[in-house]
């Protein structure tokens, strides 16, 4: 496979630096993309330079994902209006920890073949490496008038910024570019890739590594686009913020539901970016999704796809199983099969009412739907529902409205979910 073609046709070049594609023609080449720890989990905003990352080891090449423990302490200007928050060391580590665990999905760590990927953080080198000793050693090579030069610097400077550019987030650019030198003497790794908006500390990584190790020093960038929306916003962010690769943040099913609701324009986009299906087969799918857009049959494939890649297969055929809840004729048995946090995910925003157990156990559904709770204005009004077939719990039709509530009656030991109609959901938990 050649990387750069495979992920030309994928849309997933923005720059690359010249000689670039002649490096990779001729030999196994060892690169790196950084991944900064300011959470404990990535989000799908990280995802193209995964993608990036996981086309470049099945093209045979070496990735090396480098987590910036040391870097994530200062916090990078590129594309950033305000200075961010310095994290504690004990913060970082554990987001380190938790971030080197989910790379482990798309990445092959353990092979035994010469191009197994790597996890490197910067803090290893960076830790005894003093202040004078990295204004000697790296700073003299650099000047104040190149890195004056570069965007994220001048956007910055120029009024972007309310507080201006701190001489630590100015220090940003020679410490990401140590890093590819070093990645570079120690790992023989000759090329940094990333988003768009890395180009210009990657490229003054390759100009610190000629200029201390002279010209014939050959040293690489790569960058992918900043992934946007249709509409030109930012890629990954919902109303509710980021959409997090663990599901502690982001369940499976919400998951699988972002993929699921993009527009048709942005899925032929997005199946090739941040999917390994080959070119024939997207083109078939793209095909078939045009002759009928109403199946959103890219859509389907496209969260399928992400959805097992990023979690499991079992936990898409639970985001499938939760969607019929909503939208399908699902049973009681489906509702049985999901998990508590994906349940409350299916139904966040739907009335909820806490009541007792006391209050709940042993009482008439019409006590408890339309006298505890307010799921129906009035008895009268759900005893005339009931009777005309319009009232379920937990899925299952309501046959009378005198019905007494068991415990076998709660979900999870604590949900009743009520359905009048077939829209109108209402959620009790029973405490």
């Amino acid at each position: 496979m050649n990387f750069v073609d495979e992920l030309r046709w994928r849309g997933m070049v923005h720059q690359l630096m010249p000689g670039t594609e002649e490096l990779l023609a001729k030999e196994q080449v060892t690169a790196y993309v950084g991944f900064d720890p300011t959470a404990d989990s990535l989000h799908i905003g990280h995802l193209c330079s995964i993608m990036i990352l996981r086309h470049f080891q099945r093209a045979g090449h070496k990735p090396l994902a480098l987590v910036g423990g040391a870097t994530g302490m200062i916090g990078d200007p590129s594309g950033k209006s305000a200075e961010r928050n310095l994290l504690t060391e004990e913060t970082l580590r554990h987001n380190e920890a938790a971030i080197k665990a989910q790379l482990a999905h798309f990445l092959d760590f353990d092979a035994q073949a010469p191009n197994a990927a790597e996890l490197v953080d910067n803090y290893d080198w960076m830790k005894d490496f003093s202040f004078l000793d990295f204004t000697r050693e790296v700073g003299k090579h650099i000047t104040v008038n190149y890195m004056m030069a570069k965007d994220s610097v001048k956007k910055r400077l120029n009024g972007e910024a309310r507080d201006g550019l701190s001489f630590t987030e100015f220090t940003y650019q020679l410490l990401q570019a140590y890093d590819f030198l070093h990645l570079y003497q120690t790992k023989g790794c000759k090329l940094q890739m990333g988003g768009s908006d890395q180009w210009g500390n990657i490229t003054t990584g390759t100009e610190l590594i000629r200029r201390t190790l002279g010209p014939e020093a050959d040293a690489y960038a790569l960058t992918c686009p900043l992934i946007t929306k249709a509409d030109g916003r930012k890629f990954g962010k919902t109303e509710s913020g980021n959409v997090w690769l663990d599901k502690r943040y982001t369940t499976p099913y919400k998951f699988y539901q972002f993929w699921l609701n993009v527009g048709d324009e942005e899925a032929e986009r997005y199946i090739k970016i941040f999917t390994s299906l080959d070119r024939e087969e997207i083109d078939s799918l793209i095909t078939a999704h045009r002759e009928d857009p109403g199946r959103r049959l890219l859509q389907r494939r496209l969260g399928e796809e992400v959805t097992c890649m990023v979690h499991s297969r079992a936990d898409y055929d639970m985001a499938v199983e939760a969607s019929g809840i909503l939208f399908g004729k699902a049973t009681k048995e489906s509702l049985l099969k999901l998990d508590e946090a994906t349940l409350l995910s299916v139904f966040e925003g739907v009335p909820t009412f806490e009541v007792g157990r006391d209050q709940a156990l042993g009482a008439k559904a019409v006590d408890l739907l339309a006298g505890t709770t307010q799921c129906f204005a009035s008895k009268g009004e759900m005893r005339k529902l009931v009777q005309g077939g319009g009232v379920s719990l937990n899925k299952e039709k309501l046959a009378a409205p005198d019905a007494v509530i068991g415990a076998d009656d709660l979900i999870d030991g604590k949900y009743l979910l009520v359905q009048r109609g077939k829209k109108n959901y209402f959620l009790i938990i029973v405490k």
